[in-house]
Order: structure tokens, then C-alpha cells, then sequence
């Protein structure tokens, strides 16, 4: 790797965001210099705080790699260039190599293994783009609170050239049907513009090596609920003379990678989390408003929930005069907070169930805190009680759902990060403990007992597999209808919670000649 660097300034300035800028360069001898230079236009922009250039030499056979080392050397020859002008962003190059032909997939994601900028876009070294509409796309990031921006050649940007009919024919066709599978309504899915929050989208497991990384990026980002917007942009492309590379093969691939990331949750790298795991649990949105509808009436309207994932049970509560969803994975607050973008009653907080210095301040209480498949994972469970107490109002409720029954604890107890497994009285004795009172305890999902126990205890599973999902939303309507005749444990308990104190001043009240 050769790095050369021009200026030191960080970014962070208020209004300013940092660029990461990736350009996969395959035998492009004759034209990877200039789609390079043009790239200095960005350096101009009162947008960018810094820019960095990641270039990625995908195993060229045709002179391109020498081509880009004089470059390199140009630019090492250049590195104080831009110290003397405070209008002007640092910009730093990185130049990389294949040994051999990868893809375009696989250059980008080693160009984005490098990126170490705010947002990362993606740039070819063809001079089919204009490097000016990349500050387009940032201004759309930024105006609008965005987690992507794509480029659109089809959305009426200032020029377009006009070639191969049959070709936009084919990639409207695909973009048409990758749409149908992501539910985004996009007008060019395959456009090589596309700006992402670098973090977001590290945090995707990228697996496509070639053009199929164009419909795998746009079906991740939508499954992951990404705020994607699109802003027209100029387009110079050119004749299969001039050297373009996609072909028809391409678009079969691209039809069979539309099928397979639209059946695929596979949207989450492998993290201290379980995110990907979680993530697949949530697609039952059924199930979650079983869980929803069994708890709305306990709740009031100042809630504060504990552990919120992604908000798939919390959109089900909503609105409420004041909702915070709560949690400790960075990549599900981000999720939560495009959530509340529009609802004003809607706050995203980091809170950590252990730390009450991280608990969200609400002024005379919480009346309600939910507290849902959260305490069985900390290592001491009287304590999360005893911090979420504090922050009820006087008249105030917890509720909290626990896995039920130890004799159940397996596999996928382990891989969650399930500490335990409660019964009845452990409950009982939990709240007693913290000077809480259990006012009602209910028992939620039998059927769910049975598929724990096959899945973690029997089979020794480390993950329920997509069908399994599947059948569980499908099935959830009658699991809801004939749950409660089963004649097994339940999968997990709801206990209502109250101060003790509160009870009792309640009880005193009732009592008769009070």
C-alpha cells in the first residue's frame, strides 16, 4: 500500500463531513489518470471536511498499474499543496493491488476495509461520471439526515448521453425488479454513484464480486431500513468501442442475484451483538404485535423501553405523549433514530439497563418502562430491577419479559448471551428483593417452548433458520388463537411490576374506614 498525504486537518467541522471516495480501476490505462484528477474537484467543496481517495488496481494486465504509479508519484511530489489554502479540503490518495482479477465487488470491498471517512462513495475510473455531482450527492446526505444517496442517471440530471436503448430497457427492467424484492422505489439501482454512511455500511456482510454488488447494496440497505434518498446526475457513457465491460451475462447474474439477496436476511457482519441473529428473530412482525397487543393495555403514556432493537415493537405502541426506545447496539440506534426523524414524540437514547448515569431523564417519572428479553443477559439482574425502579413515577409500572424455565436453557441461550433462565418464584423472589411487587405475571408463547426446546436443546442449533421465521409469522395467528390451552410451559413470562411502597399505599387507601 502507498499512501501520499496532503494536509493534516480532521475532519469533524460543524456543517462538514468527511469522504472516503473508492475507484475500482480495471485496464483503464488510457483513462484512469484523468477520472483521477477530476476527483480534485471535491477538494473545493465547503461540504467536505477532507477527502480520501482509496484506488483499487483490480489485477490490471494492460498498463494501468504503471499509469497509476506515476500518478501516485505526481501526488507525492504535490503533498503540501493544499496547506497553504484554508478553502481547500486535505486530500490524501491510497493506492492499492490485486494480483488478480477480483471483480468490482471485491475491489470495493477492499477499498472499504481502508475507509476511514464519515461517508464512502463509489467512483469508476471510466469518465462516464462527473466527480462534481459526488457534492450533490453529499448535500442530499447532509440537508437530509440521509444514511444513502444514489446518483441517478434516469432522474433528469443536466446532461445525459444519448446511446443503447435496448441497454436502458434492460437496466430499468432490473431496476423494476430489484424494487419489487427491497419495496424502495429507486430509478437506477446499477448507477456507480452511490454515497453511504461509511459505518453503515461496514457493517453489511458484502459477498458479490462482480456488477451483482450494484442490486446487493441497494436490497441490504432497504432490508436494513436505510433512509435512501436519489438526486439526478450527468452521464457520459460510453460505446462497448470505448471500452465498456458490462454485457448481457451481466444482467442474467443480476437476475439471479435479485432472487437470492431478496430471500436472504443476511444484512449484519458477525458483532459482540448478536445483531444478526436478533435481526433475523424480528422478522416475525406478526409475532411482535402478538407481543404488542399482550402489553399495550399495561402501558401509559410516558414510556421508556429498555432494549428496543430496531423499534419493531415500539411502532406497534406508538404514539404515545412521550416514547423513548432505547439501546446499546450503535447500529440499531441509528435505525432508531431515522425512526423518530417526524415523530416528535419519539426520542432514541442509548441507555444501558446496568448503568443508571445512562438512563434518559424524564421529568417526574416514567409512568411505564419496558423491559423486554434484556435482564436475563446482565450479569446482575438486581441491580438492572433497581435502576429501572428509580426512574418510575410514583404510580409507575415495569413490565419485564423473561425466558421461563432453566430446564429449557441450551444452545441459543448461549449464542443470545443469556446469563439465565427464570421460573415463577424466581421472579417473585427477584422483585422482593428490589422492593417490587409482582402485580401480575403472564404467561406468554407455549407453543414457542416447544421449537426452543427442538432448536437449542435437542438439536443443539446455534441460530433458528430463515424458514423457521417464516413459518412462526405464518403461523402466529393461530399460536395466538390456541396458545393458551397447550398443556406446556410457557417460552417466556410478563411480570408487572410496582413499588412496593406504592402498593401498599394503594392497599392502605382501599382499606376499609381509610
Amino acid at each position: 500500500m502507498r499512501v501520499a498525504e496532503n494536509g493534516g486537518r480532521v475532519s469533524g467541522e460543524v456543517g462538514k463531513v468527511s469522504l472516503s471516495v473508492i475507484v475500482p480501476v480495471y485496464n483503464e490505462r488510457y483513462l484512469v489518470a484523468e477520472s483521477l484528477a477530476r476527483l480534485r474537484v471535491l477538494e473545493k467543496s465547503p461540504l467536505i471536511s477532507r477527502v480520501e481517495v482509496i484506488v483499487v488496481d483490480d489485477g490490471s494486465s494492460d498498463g494501468t498499474a504503471e499509469v497509476i504509479d506515476a500518478f501516485a508519484r505526481e501526488c507525492d511530489a504535490g503533498s503540501g499543496r493544499a496547506e497553504s489554502d484554508a478553502e481547500v479540503a486535505p486530500m490524501s490518495w491510497i493506492f492499492l493491488r490485486h494480483e488478480g482479477n477480483r471483480g468490482k465487488g471485491g475491489a470495493i470491498r477492499t477499498g472499504l476495509s481502508h475507509a476511514t471517512a464519515d461517508t464512502v462513495v463509489i467512483h469508476d475510473a471510466d469518465l462516464e461520471y462527473d466527480p462534481a455531482d459526488i457534492v450533490r450527492l453529499l448535500r442530499a446526505y447532509v440537508e437530509n439526515q440521509a444514511d444513502a444517496v444514489f446518483g441517478s442517471r434516469f432522474a433528469g440530471g443536466e446532461v445525459r448521453r444519448v446511446l443503447f436503448f435496448r441497454h436502458e430497457l434492460g437496466n430499468r427492467a432490473l431496476t423494476f425488479l430489484c424494487n419489487l424484492v427491497s419495496n424502495l422505489n429507486l430509478t437506477d439501482v446499477w448507477t456507480c454513484y452511490k454515497l453511504v454512511r461509511t459505518s453503515l455500511l461496514k457493517s453489511i456482510p458484502l459477498v458479490s464480486n462482480d456488477f451483482r454488488i450494484e442490486p446487493e447494496i441497494a436490497i441490504k440497505l432497504a432490508k436494513r431500513e436505510a433512509r435512501v434518498f436519489e438526486v439526478p446526475i450527468s452521464y457520459y457513457g460510453r460505446t462497448y468501442r470505448e471500452g465498456k465491460k458490462i454485457g448481457w451475462r451481466d444482467g442474467i447474474r443480476a437476475l439471479l442475484a435479485i432472487a437470492r439477496f431478496g430471500a436472504s436476511d443476511y444484512v449484519y457482519c458477525e458483532d459482540s451483538y448478536g445483531s444478526q441473529i436478533l435481526g433475523r428473530l424480528a422478522r416475525a412482525p406478526r409475532f411482535n404485535l402478538w407481543m404488542a397487543d399482550t402489553i399495550r393495555p399495561l402501558c401509559g403514556d410516558r414510556v421508556l423501553e429498555i432494549g428496543s432493537g430496531v423499534g419493531n415493537l415500539g411502532r406497534a405502541l406508538m404514539p404515545r405523549a412521550k416514547y423513548v426506545a432505547s439501546d446499546v447496539n450503535p447500529l440499531y440506534l441509528q435505525t432508531l433514530n431515522n425512526l423518530s426523524i417526524g415523530r416528535p414524540y419519539l426520542t432514541a437514547a442509548y441507555c444501558d439497563v446496568n448503568d443508571l448515569s445512562s438512563f434518559p431523564v424524564m421529568s417526574g417519572g416514567y409512568d411505564t418502562v419496558i423491559c423486554l428479553n434484556v435482564i436475563e443477559h446482565v450479569d446482575d439482574d438486581r441491580v438492572a430491577l433497581m435502576n429501572i425502579k428509580s426512574v418510575l413515577s410514583s404510580n409507575g409500572r415495569a413490565i419485564i419479559l423473561v425466558p421461563n424455565g432453566p430446564w429449557n436453557y441450551g444452545t441459543l441461550d448461549e449464542v443470545l448471551g443469556h446469563r439465565r433462565r427464570y421460573t415463577r418464584r424466581g421472579i417473585e423472589r427477584l422483585a422482593d428483593d428490589c422492593r417490587l411487587e409482582v402485580c401480575e405475571l403472564i404467561e406468554f408463547n407455549r407453543i414457542g417452548t416447544l421449537a426452543w426446546y427442538l432448536n437449542g436443546k435437542l438439536m443443539r442449533r446455534r441460530s433458528f433458520s430463515l424458514l423457521q421465521i417464516w413459518m412462526l409469522n405464518l403461523l402466529t395467528p393461530l399460536m395466538r388463537r390456541f396458545d393458551k390451552f397447550l398443556p406446556v410451559p410457557p417460552l417466556s413470562l410478563i411480570a408487572v411490576l410496582k413499588p412496593a411502597e406504592t402498593v401498599a399505599a394503594d392497599s392502605e387507601a382501599r382499606a376499609p374506614g381509610a
